[in-house]
């Protein structure tokens, strides 16, 4: 499908969810309508994989009769002595099962017929894929979506007219689009770019702009011993301790191939987004065997596979890229001094966990790994504590990279931020400044980077090009005389010099003036004469 195509697709839904939400508030009506397109894409995947695994036992769709059941329903209702070695069968091939009466066909076919059990045979659907459908366990995956919501209708009748009228729409706009994993995961990522933009500073929990999210992608995966041969040829694992929906993950994959990476790594604190992230992979082609999204606070770590204290069994990542809460107020105690992520570097203050959640990143960081993080400008100048760890980063020669990107890209805050690139092993001795605050294009709410941008900072990076105005590579030691503060327009001017006046040139173009000035007072003078009235002064 052309990228127009898919353009239209999430076009199309987001009108039917503007259209269907009625009063409910677009955060609300964003699980539904996700969580149903995710459940037209695992059906569509696993009937595919059904088709293929029983060849010609699979029943002919058209011959079946009735035009609402699906050809596995009438196979199980066949075979029922094969069943089991099926769906063991299926669970190999697929890594995944359905019942036949979750699958969307069915459920969209009880939707049109307004079918008094859907809204129950859903509820069913859903709990079967939370914990029997994996291998792994994707408990709570649905948690969000309350199915028993007044905002859906006061009686369970209500309720299931309006699911039946929401997925009867949904059927009808997804039925002349391909269900392939780059159409349906294209259009679930517009549609959370959508309900982003409707959610305001809400957004910034789950949502990273896709120009963003393509710049902390190339960095990660560009190849910084050889910038001329490109990217890296494969990423064991890539993590990121603060992924919101998972796009941000989703993109790195995107640069590096579907094999590209051994394993993908997430961390989220909020359930919704959690669940988000969770289904955007699965619906991006990612196996559940390769990827591991786990709910839970980052600042706190307590994430079991983190917590390994001895050294040797430490985890520890190829590629880190994050986009964490501004400024966030943490509790940081005495305790929390004697953390390994930060013992060496100090504690970030209470009342802004920017540093936080670089240290915990940077302390995961293979000793050849790259980590891109999105924080707001403070960083880079603000004094106490966060100066201190500032300086020895910088003295220990891990921040390689400074780059200021425009305000307003955002949809959660309107102000500037930077991206810091970090590295353990890092080969140059100096800092990159990039400031590309103001190559933008305006947008009506949002600010926009173009592909011009996005495509100058990736390769100012990568060739650590220098450009007036632009770009610089600055020396540790000027960065020493500047106190350690990495303000970018202490390296990088952005003042457009004022023309130089040529002072001969001038003055004979005053002298001009002067005597056009007498010339015309002169001749008014003779007109006023004439008249006999009283002269102008010969000089002003």
């Amino acid at each position: 499908m052309n990228d127009q195509n898919q353009k239209q697709l999430g076009k199309t839904l987001w009108n039917i969810a503007d259209t269907l939400r009625g009063a409910m508030n677009a955060d609300d009506f964003r699980d539904y309508m996700l969580s149903f397109l995710f459940l037209r894409y695992l059906s569509d995947n696993y009937e595919a994989a059904a088709k293929k695994e029983l060849g010609r036992d699979y029943p002919n769709p058209n011959a079946i009769g009735n035009g609402g059941r699906s050809p596995l329903s009438v196979w199980y209702a066949e075979n029922p002595d094969d069943v089991a070695a099926f769906e063991k069968q299926m669970r190999l091939k697929a890594h995944y099962l359905i019942k036949p009466e979750h699958l969307w066909t069915s459920i969209a076919h009880m939707a049109r017929t307004q079918n008094d059990e859907l809204l129950n045979t859903l509820q069913a659907g859903f709990k079967y894929i939370e914990n029997e459908s994996f291998q792994s366990r994707f408990g709570g995956l649905f948690s969000e979506i309350n199915l028993g919501s007044d905002k859906l209708g006061r009686t369970y009748a209500d309720r299931n007219v309006k699911l039946c009228a929401i997925i009867t729409e949904i059927a009808k706009g997804l039925a002349n689009f391909s269900s392939d994993v780059d159409t349906l995961g294209d259009a679930y990522e517009y549609l959370i770019g959508q309900f982003a933009a409707g959610s305001g500073k809400k957004a910034g929990e789950f949502y990273t702009p896709q120009q963003v999210s393509d710049i902390l992608s190339a960095i990660v995966t560009l190849d910084s011993q050889e910038p001329a041969t490109g990217k890296k040829d494969r990423l064991a694992s890539v993590l990121d301790f603060a992924c919101g929906s998972g796009s941000l993950l989703l993109n790195v994959r995107k640069r590096m191939g579907p094999h590209g990476i051994g394993r993908i790594y997430g961390q989220e604190k909020n359930i919704t987004t959690y669940n988000l992230a969770r289904m955007n992979m699965l619906l991006h082609g990612v196996k559940d065997t390769e990827f591991e999204i786990y709910h839970g606070d980052t600042l706190t770590n307590d994430w079991d596979i983190l917590r390994e204290l001895n050294p040797a069994k430490k985890p520890s990542f190829d590629a880190i890229v994050a986009n964490p809460p501004f400024s966030l107020r943490w509790e940081s105690t005495e305790a929390t001094g004697d953390d390994v992520r930060f013992k060496n570097y100090g504690l970030a203050p209470k009342s802004a966990a920017d540093f936080a959640f670089l240290l915990h990143g940077f302390h995961y960081l293979k000793d050849e790994g790259v980590m891109a993080v999105i924080l707001p400008h403070g960083v880079l100048f603000r004094g106490g504590a966060e100066e201190r760890i500032r300086t020895k980063l910088l003295k220990d020669g891990h921040i390689d990279t400074v780059i200021g990107l425009p305000a307003n890209l955002f949809y959660s805050t309107g102000i500037p931020v930077c991206i810091l690139v970090l590295k353990k092993c890092k080969k140059p001795d100096d800092v990159l400044f990039i400031n590309a605050a103001e190559h933008f294009a305006k947008g009506k709410r949002q600010n926009q980077l173009t592909d011009e941008h996005i495509g100058k900072i990736i390769e100012t990076y990568q060739f650590r090009k220098e450009e007036d105005l632009y770009s610089k590579r600055v020396s540790m030691e000027r960065i020493a005389e500047e106190g350690y503060n990495l303000n970018i327009s202490r390296y990088i001017s952005t003042a457009v010099g004022e023309e130089e006046i040529d002072l001969d040139a001038t003055q004979k173009e005053l002298g001009k003036i002067e005597k056009q000035i007498r010339e015309a007072t002169s001749r008014h003078n003779s007109f006023l004469k004439e008249l006999g009235l009283t002269e102008l002064p010969r000089s002003l």
